[in-house]
C-alpha cells in the first residue's frame, strides 16, 4: 500500500469512527423502536460511499482491497449492527457476483447506481427446505425462446423489500442433481411475478429486514443470467470467503463495543464501597473478553491482506467467521453478566445487542458449516 493510499485509509477509517459514535449512537434508540434506518443516517451512509466500498472506482465506487474494507467495517460495526446490514449486503454478496463475473453491459447497468446507493441490492439463494445444504434448492428457471421463465420461493433475504435488483439462483438443468444444474440471475425488482413478502418479526436486528421472495412465472432475458449456464452456485460459493471475512469485521466491531459497555459499567457501577471493576473475578471477564477481541481482529486482518495478496483463504475465511462471531457471543454473554440485572432490561445497550450478535454465527455459514469447511481444507492440505 503506497503512502498517500494508506494516508487516504486513515481518513477513511477516522470518518467512520466519527459518524459511528457522533452519529449511529444516537440513533440506535430510534431504529429500535421504529424497525427503521432514519433518513439522515442513510444520507450519511451514501455520502461516505459506503454502498459502494467493493465497486470499482471506474464504476464509482471506493474500489478497496478487503483489507481497506474490514478496517471500515470494524468502526461502522461499533454501532448496532442493523446499520452495517443496510448497506453490506450491496457490497458484499449482492455486487460481487456483478464484478467478478458479470458482462461489462451487466457492470455499466447496475454498478454505478449501486455504488451510489441509489439502487439496492439482494442475494436470493436460501430457500425454505434448503438452508445449508444450498446446493438442494429447488427454485427452476426454464428457458423459453430467448427468455427464461423462474418459479420458486427464496427465504430469509436481506433488504429484499428495499432491493431494486436480485442475483437469483435457481436450476437450469433440473435432471442434473447438486450444483452442477444452478445458474444466476440478475432480476429487478419491478419484473412481473417477482413479489417480496412482509419483513419478519425477528428477536433482534431491529432495522435489517428480512423476507420471503417469490417468483411466479418471471420472465427475464437470457442476457439477464450472470456468468455462463451452470455455474451459478459455484461462483457465488467464491464469493463467500470475501463475505465471511466481511462478517468476521462486522463482528470484531461489536467485540470492541461490547467492551466498552461493559468496561463503562465495571468502573462506574459501585458494590461493598467501591466500582466492580477493582474485584478480580469482573477484572477475569474482561480480561478474557479482551485476549479474544484483540485475537479477533489480528486473524481478520491477516486474512485480509492474504485474500489482497491473491492467496486462497477458504479456509482462514472460515476460521475467521467462526472464532470472530463465536468469540463476539461470549463477550456478549460476559458483558451482559457484567450488568447483572441492569443488563437483563432494555434501558441498556447490552441487551440490545447481546439479542443482535446472536445471528452473526447463523447467517453467511454457521458455525457447524464453517467447522466442517475449515476441517476439509485441513484434510485436503495434509493430503495433498
Amino acid at each position: 500500500m503506497t503512502d498517500d493510499r494508506e494516508e487516504t485509509l486513515e481518513l477513511l477509517v477516522e470518518a467512520c469512527r466519527r459518524f459511528a459514535r457522533e452519529v449511529l449512537l444516537p440513533a440506535e434508540k430510534t431504529v429500535q423502536e421504529t424497525n427503521e434506518i432514519p433518513d439522515h443516517v442513510v444520507r450519511g451512509l451514501r455520502e461516505l460511499g459506503l454502498f459502494g466500498m467493493t465497486v470499482p472506482e471506474e464504476y464509482g465506487g471506493l474500489g478497496l482491497s478487503v483489507y481497506e474494507e474490514v478496517r471500515l467495517v470494524f468502526e461502522i460495526c461499533y454501532a448496532q449492527p442493523a446499520f452495517r446490514s443496510f448497506f453490506g449486503t450491496t457490497n458484499g454478496v449482492g455486487t460481487l457476483g456483478i464484478i467478478h463475473y458479470g458482462t461489462e453491459e451487466q457492470k455499466r447497468k447496475y454498478l454505478p447506481k449501486l455504488a451510489s446507493g441509489e439502487m439496492m441490492a439482494s442475494f436470493a439463494l436460501t430457500e425454505p427446505d434448503s438452508g445449508s445444504d444450498a446446493a438442494s434448492l429447488t427454485t427452476k428457471a426454464v428457458r423459453d425462446g430467448d427468455h427464461y421463465v423462474i418459479n420458486g420461493t427464496k427465504r430469509f433475504i436481506t433488504n429484499a423489500i428495499h432491493a431494486g435488483v436480485f442475483t437469483v439462483f435457481a436450476r437450469t438443468a433440473p435432471k442434473e442433481a447438486g450444483s452442477g444444474g444452478i445458474s444466476a440471475f440478475l432480476v429487478e425488482r419491478n419484473t412481473p411475478g417477482l413479489s417480496v413478502g412482509k419483513p419478519y418479526e425477528k428477536m433482534g436486528f431491529a432495522g435489517s429486514h428480512e423476507s420471503d421472495v417469490m417468483f411466479e412465472d418471471v420472465r427475464v432475458p437470457a442476457s439477464a443470467m450472470l456468468g455462463p449456464e451452470g455455474t451459478g452456485f459455484k461462483n457465488a460459493m467464491k464469493s463467500l470467503d470475501h463475505a465471511r471475512l466481511h462478517m468476521s469485521g462486522v463482528a470484531t466491531g461489536l467485540c470492541q463495543r461490547l467492551l466498552d459497555e461493559g468496561m463503562r459499567y465495571a468502573t462506574e457501577r459501585k458494590q461493598f464501597g467501591k466500582p466492580i471493576a477493582q474485584f478480580q473475578l469482573i477484572q477475569a471477564l474482561l480480561a478474557d473478553s479482551q485476549a479474544e477481541a484483540y485475537a479477533a481482529r489480528a486473524m481478520v486482518e491477516r486474512a485480509a491482506r492474504d485474500m489482497d495478496s491473491g492467496k486462497k483463504i477458504t479456509k482462514e475465511a472460515a476460521c475467521c467467521k467462526y472464532f470472530a462471531t463465536e468469540a463476539a457471543g461470549r463477550i456478549a454473554d460476559r458483558m451482559l453478566q457484567i450488568h447483572g440485572g441492569n443488563g437483563y432490561i432494555k434501558e441498556y445497550p447490552i441487551e440490545r445487542l447481546y439479542r443482535d450478535v446472536r445471528l452473526l454465527r447463523i447467517y453467511e455459514g454457521t458455525s457447524q458449516i464453517l467447522q466442517l469447511i475449515t476441517a476439509r481444507e485441513m484434510l485436503r492440505e495434509f493430503e495433498g
